[in-house]
């Protein structure tokens, strides 16, 4: 592999104009793309194969007239103090309110609280649901400005009025403030880092070219793809983070080839086949875990990763291209001020000073003091990760809905005030779904579905059952059990189950169908399978681990310490979810007002990016303890070789990656905030305390122990050659020229 991508990078360094003209075209041809592309529209949550997706299924066949997952609001009118809403003043302000929305484009129905008993029992709260002929993305901006002024009216009337349900829902655009704040962050570690204004911005430029490129693409194919605004956000945050670090990476490689004397273009050459070596293989770690999640078997989550490894694809392709491609345009400006100015032309340059003679970098220090005391270190890493982990045990899954909003918003006062109405439960009711077209029971369907309604009142937990509601061809019945505990609480997830129990023997008994569904079903559906699918993925993932790091390190003991290292970077980032999401510590920081379970989807996505991220930093870290290994030098020589050339470069790509991921946290939408506090924790404890204490404690320990591989699996695994061992046997051509010969450089520190 080194050497096809040196080959690669030379052929970049040499070529740069085409190559640069090429991706200037694809960048116009993807932003052209993107805006000439109809807008995305957002998809509702599924999963394929769940009682209640079958419910939502068999709904929309036996009721074609209906949406069952259509748009929906409630409007929601309280009485001023002291009043009711059944007071004439009053009613007459809801009628008309009410009114002012008949005939409104894409409403369907409203229903009247005063016919259908939608008024609490002290009188001082009532609700109309309006339902829509659209989804909820498919809601034209009139239409959303029709219910926000009949609210406005009613409020006008001297009524509370709030709107819940999901009409006013809408999804959040990358390009806030906390995402710049992110990106300036990066780009001041990248000029602390190497010295010098032109390469910080070459990395961001290139990770800018791969983010654009990406998005555009997301973008002009979201339509016939089914993409969503969180497929672009994901490939975004993604795309930026790794197109940084990676670039990052092959410069600091390139800097340090022409520190040891290399021409530009042969350090353009040996920097992609060695840096960029590690760049594919990390990147193909990140790719092959974002594209398994579609095993899950949630059309968004497959979406979500489908489109994160499209974004993580094109950063490799932009490191191991443009980049080098960039070194030929940029020059000796790559280089640091200090390195320029000590080798300006005709200027005497002095003989490059050993680095004995030098006060020794901060990686080499740190590697020093670990090899000194591994054991203590590594005590202290894997209990204190341990420690952060604990809460992890207490992991609740779930969907956010309108009660893990601001209390700011219309639709939080919405969710209170029925809450404080009509009990709890009344935010998440439970459709039952009865099927009595293959029915073989003596029972008629009317029978039948007055038996289930029956049962269904008996479990404990439900608070009401509403009057059926029967198809057009009185084959199917639809009726509403509202629990007495909220959406989100285990009451309610046990009561789906108990209903579920109880209505199995009236299925035995008559032979109907007989499904529970809803959004809070539907929502405890996607919760369970994805629980039930995190340990089979862990497993899949971490044995990917150990076989990918077996063939690149020529170890067996190596990639068992980078799994296990996995698990506690992973476990640790769940703690950090739980304290956040769950138990509220520190949630007003980041502007969370009501904690509950953790999104559902997390925990395995956040597996499958940290999975790839973390082999980041393992490969890049390692890689130069390897290479000095192999040649020949002692194991603790070849750990304080790896601090010394890549500690400072991993250092600085994970303060930029969790800049990154911080940056989107300022995004109000669970599912982007939930991400970044998760994906930002993962980095920091995976690259400062596994990689850099759990790591090289643990090869202190093994020594020679920690390279040794059993004669039979040499043989069988393939050789990639990724620290880059088949360069150092090459000679450029270019050394035979009579200008070739090049003062060496002063080298860098660690």
């Amino acid at each position: 592999m080194a050497t096809i991508l040196y080959r690669v990078g030379r052929w970049a360094f040499r070529r740069r104009r085409l190559v640069g003209g090429l991706w200037l075209g694809v960048l116009v041809l993807a932003v052209a793309g993107a805006a000439m592309a109809p807008a995305a529209e957002e998809e509702d949550l599924s999963m394929p194969g769940t009682e209640s997706q079958k419910a939502f299924d068999l709904l929309d066949e036996r009721f074609p007239q209906s949406n069952s997952q259509g748009a929906e609001a409630r409007l929601v009118f309280q009485a001023p103090d002291g009043q009711r809403v059944t007071a004439r003043e009053n009613k007459a302000a809801i009628e008309d309110t009410l009114g002012s929305l008949e005939g409104s484009d894409q409403v369907a129905s409203t229903t009247d609280p005063y016919e259908t008993g939608a008024v609490s029992k002290d009188g001082t709260i009532a609700y109309s649901t309006v339902t829509y002929t659209a989804d909820a993305v498919d809601l034209t901006e009139p239409t959303k400005s029709a219910l926000e002024g009949a609210a406005d009216q009613g409020r006008d009337a001297g009524l509370t009025v709030e709107i819940g349900g999901s009409a006013l829902d809408s999804e959040e655009e990358p390009g806030g403030t906390t995402e710049i704040v992110g990106v300036v962050v990066a780009a001041v570690v990248l000029v602390l880092a190497l010295g010098s204004l032109v390469a910080a911005g070459l990395s961001l430029l290139t990770a800018f070219v791969g983010v654009a490129i990406a998005f555009g693409l997301v973008s002009a194919l979201a339509v016939p793809l089914g993409l969503t605004s969180t497929v672009a956000i994901l490939a975004l945050m993604l795309g930026l983070a790794v197109g940084i670090d990676y670039a990052l990476f092959i410069t600091s490689r390139f800097r340090d080839e022409r520190a040891q004397g290399s021409e530009p273009e042969e350090a353009a050459g040996r920097a992609v086949g060695t840096a960029g070596s590690a760049v594919v293989f990390a990147g193909a770690t990140v790719f092959i875990a974002l594209v398994g999640l579609g095993v899950v078997g949630i059309p968004e989550l497959t979406k979500m990763g489908m489109g994160g490894a499209g974004a993580v694809a094109l950063a490799v392709l932009v490191a191991l291209t443009l980049v080098p491609a960039l070194f030929g345009f940029f020059g000796r400006r790559v280089l640091s001020r200090t390195v320029r100015k000590a080798t300006r032309p005709g200027v005497e340059r002095p003989h490059a000073v050993p680095a004995a003679a030098g006060r020794p970098g901060l990686g080499t220090r740190w590697a020093r003091f670990v090899l000194r005391r591994p054991g203590t270190v590594l005590m202290v890493a894997v209990l204190g990760l341990g420690a952060v982990a604990l809460p992890a045990l207490s992991l609740e899954l779930g969907l956010p809905g309108d009660e893990s909003k601001s209390v700011e918003t219309t639709q939080r006062r919405a969710y209170d005030l029925l809450s404080e109405g009509f009990g709890p439960g009344f935010n998440g009711p439970l459709t039952v779904v009865v099927d009595t077209s293959a029915s073989s029971g003596s029972a008629g369907p009317r029978a039948t579905t007055d038996l289930v309604v029956k049962t269904v009142r008996g479990v404990d937990g439900v608070a009401s059952v509403g009057d059926p509601v029967l198809s057009r061809t009185k084959d199917t019945a639809v009726l509403t059990a509202v629990p007495q505990t909220a959406p989100n609480s285990g009451e309610t997830k046990d009561l789906v189950q108990a209903i579920r129990s109880a209505v199995s023997g009236v299925e035995a008994d008559t032979g109907a169908g007989i499904l529970v569904t809803g959004t809070t079903a539907l929502n405890i559906d996607i919760s369970e399978a994805m629980s039930d699918a995190l340990l089979p993925y862990l497993t899949v993932v971490i044995g990917l681990a150990v076989l990918l790091l077996m063939v690149v390190f020529r170890s067996v003991l190596v990639p068992i310490k980078a799994a296990l290292g996995f698990l506690l970077s992973v476990g640790s980032a769940f703690g950090v979810l739980v304290a956040v999401f769950q138990w509220g510590w520190a949630a007003d920081l980041i502007g969370i007002e009501q904690t509950g379970p953790v999104m559902s989807l997390m925990p395995i996505l956040i597996i499958g990016i940290v999975f790839g991220l973390a082999m980041d930093y393992e490969v890049f870290l390692l890689t130069r303890m390897r290479e000095a290994y192999v040649h020949g030098a002692s194991p603790d020589e070849a750990i304080v070789s790896g601090f010394r050339h890549s500690g400072r470069v991993v250092a600085a790509a994970a303060i930029i990656m969790i800049s990154v991921f911080a940056g989107f946290i300022g995004i109000n939408t669970p599912t982007i905030q939930t991400m970044g506090v998760g994906l930002a924790s993962a980095v920091a404890f995976d690259a400062f305390v596994v990689r850099m204490a759990i790591a090289p404690a643990v090869l202190a320990l093994l020594g020679h122990r920690a390279w040794w591989l059993p004669r039979i699996l040499n043989r069988v695994l393939p050789n990639v050659d990724i620290e880059g061992e088949a360069l150092s046997r090459h000679v450029p051509a270019s050394a035979t020229e009579p200008d070739a010969a090049v003062q060496r450089l002063p080298a860098g520190r660690g």
